[in-house]
Parts: C-alpha cells; structure tokens; sequence
C-alpha cells in the first residue's frame, strides 16, 4: 500500500498514467496561494514538485503582513531577512517576538525581569497578535505586599515557546510545522509571571502599548483569573480563600487609541450566590462552596473591552487601557491579571473556551 501511494505522488499510478509528481510546480503555486501555511507544509510531503512550491517566495509573501520586514527586524539585524526563504522568515515571526514602544521603565523591566510585550504573526491567517504584560502595567498599590504580589506561573505559553535566535542562527530554524506556539492556551497563563491581588479597595489598572498594527479591525481584552492557582500531586488546583468582592459591583474595562476611537464595558467577575429556597441549608454550607462551581472560578477568562480599527500601517498606533472597581464600600480580593491582548476580530473565534463579552 505504501508502495502504490509513492508511486502515484512521484511517478504516477502503475500503468504509467500522469499522477501528482507530474503537476508543473508553478500550477502547485498557485493552488497553494488559497491555502492556510499548515496545510501547505503537510502538502509538501507528497513530492518534489510540491515541497518546492511550499518553499516559494511568491506563495509566502502572500502570508506575510504587510509589515512583516518591521516584525522581523525586532528579532534579527535589518539585513538577516535578505538571507532567508520568506517561508523561514513566516516561521520566525509566528514564535512571540518581545517589543520595545520606546517606554523607558518597560526598558528596565525587559532585562531584568523578562518579556513584558510581545508580537506575534499567527500561523494560521498570517494576522497579527500582541500581549502586553501586567508586569508593563501601572497597578494601584503593586508596591505594597499586603494587597498585590508578583506569582510566577509554569503555564506561561510565551516561556515553553519563546527561542532566542541571533543572526547566525537563523539557518538552523525549525521548519513551520515545528512551530508549536500558536497564540493563546485557553488553560494557562501567557506570561511567566503574573498580579496576584489578595486584597484591595480600590482596584485599579492601567496601561499603554504603541505599535505600528497593520491594518485590521482588533479586539482588546483582559486576561484574569479568579482565584490562586498552583500545581499539587502534578494536578492543577485553585485556591479560592482571599477571593470575594466582585459579586457586588461590577468592574468598568475601558481602552481608547491615538485616532481617538474608544470603548468601555462593565462586568461582574464573579457570580452572587443564589438562593436555592432552603435557606437553613445555605446557612450551615460554607460561603464559597457556591463559588468554587461557578464557571467564572479557577480559569483564565478574557473580558472583551471592545474593538477598533487600523486603515494606515505607516504610523504607530497608541491604545491606552484600563480596567476598575473603585467603589471603596467594600474590599475585594483573590484575582490573577496575566496580559491584555489586541488580536484580529477574525481570530478571536479560535481562542476556545474563557472569552466573555
């Protein structure tokens, strides 16, 4: 059997009819300029004629954003991308790229305390993607550990994937079907380090990113976790004992850009405990064991704060965010910020489970 199907994808079928070995490489091209870069990589198996249209520059730089020159010069010198296949230049940039907009104090924290944003193309559009760090935020009272402390993660999708390549070492890339990173894990954290909040009266983050974005509708959401979670026996366990708070009023998610587009949003974190009709019975059952069934409870979740659209990728485009509860009735408490994301409105159907409107 895997005789026969190597001789139909190299030198046709049995009785010396054409087969797929015998498709001119250029018509190969142009079949594989509709499709996704997977599929194109799982069809350069078949034979010579398809590996060499899946290396083409013509099919690749139909892929690539069209900033993508800017992208790669974040990780190589400006003039490494004149040495690679565009194919290898695609599988570079679908790794996260980290990003400087020219903050001094994001400066500091890059190389001390690792990536705070990065950029990346997804492997499946060719759109692009960025997060930005709670480590790159400005957090209300983040300086006082009896309300905020900084809890490293293993679930960091960004570290597992992240490789540090220079110039020289551009050549030994991974071929894209290598590439595991793709954007966002539903189940974990995307930074290796996040805001764990125990406890606080007025709740507040705020933050700014400056990129030039290539032209696209993006939506920017917050990524948090009710809830601290840790590993236990190898099994993922969260501990629910400082959070509460959140039932009672809503927190206000704003963003606004440099082209003076804007958007706001409220949302209840966590869920009130309902009423069953036995109130005895409510009365003698610990106060969180509601709680830690409530869907909004012991995952990370993306909170939607709206959308807003690129038409020009000659200019930076500043997005100022923020997110707040400051109704000082009340403390509030046991929550994880991870990021704030900016992905294409198209993409954000495939991020799966965690994505509140």
């Amino acid at each position: 059997m895997g005789a026969s199907l190597s001789n139909l994808t190299e030198n046709g079928p049995s009785n010396g009819g054409p087969g797929l070995g015998d498709i001119p490489e250029s018509c190969v091209a142009c079949v594989f300029l509709y499709l996704s870069p997977p599929e194109i990589c799982n069809l350069a198996r078949l034979n010579r004629a398809f590996r060499g249209a899946a290396s083409s520059d013509a099919v690749w730089e139909t892929k690539l954003p069209p900033n993508y020159l800017q992208l790669f010069d974040l990780r190589a010198r400006p003039d490494v991308h004149q040495s690679l296949r565009k194919k290898d230049i695609f599988a570079l940039l679908s790794r996260p790229l980290p990003f400087d907009d020219g903050n001094k104090a994001h400066i500091l924290f890059i190389f001390s305390l690792g990536q705070l944003q990065v950029v990346w193309v997804d492997k499946f559009t060719g759109r692009v993607c960025m997060s930005v760090s709670a480590k790159a935020m400005a957090i209300t009272g983040i300086e006082d550990r009896r309300y905020w402390n900084w809890v490293p993660t293993e679930e960091s999708s960004i570290e597992q994937s992240l490789a540090v390549l220079d110039g020289d070492s551009c050549a030994h890339m991974h071929q894209l079907e290598h590439v595991k990173f793709n954007g966002f894990c539903s189940g974990s954290a995307i930074f290796s380090v996040v805001a764990y909040l125990q406890q606080i009266w007025w709740f507040e983050v705020d933050g700014t990113v400056k990129f030039p974005l290539p032209p696209d509708i993006y939506t920017l959401s917050f990524r948090i976790h009710l809830g601290r979670f840790s590993r236990r026996l190898g099994r993922r366990v969260s501990s629910f004992e400082h959070t509460h708070g959140w039932e009672i009023k809503p927190v206000r998610f704003e963003f606004s850009t440099s082209n003076g587009q804007q958007a706001s949003s409220e949302c209840f974190l966590d869920e009130p405990q309902q009423d069953d009709g036995d109130s005895s019975n409510n009365n003698n059952n610990n106060s969180n064991s509601y709680y830690t069934t409530s869907h909004k409870r012991g995952c990370w979740i993306d909170y939607k704060v709206g959308e807003f659209t690129v038409r020009q990728s000659d200019c930076e485009t500043e997005v100022r965010f923020s997110m707040k509860q400051i109704d000082c009735t009340h403390s509030k408490g046991g929550l994880c910020v991870d990021s704030v994301s900016i992905i294409p409105v198209e993409l954000k159907g495939h991020r799966g489970r965690g994505v509140l409107k």
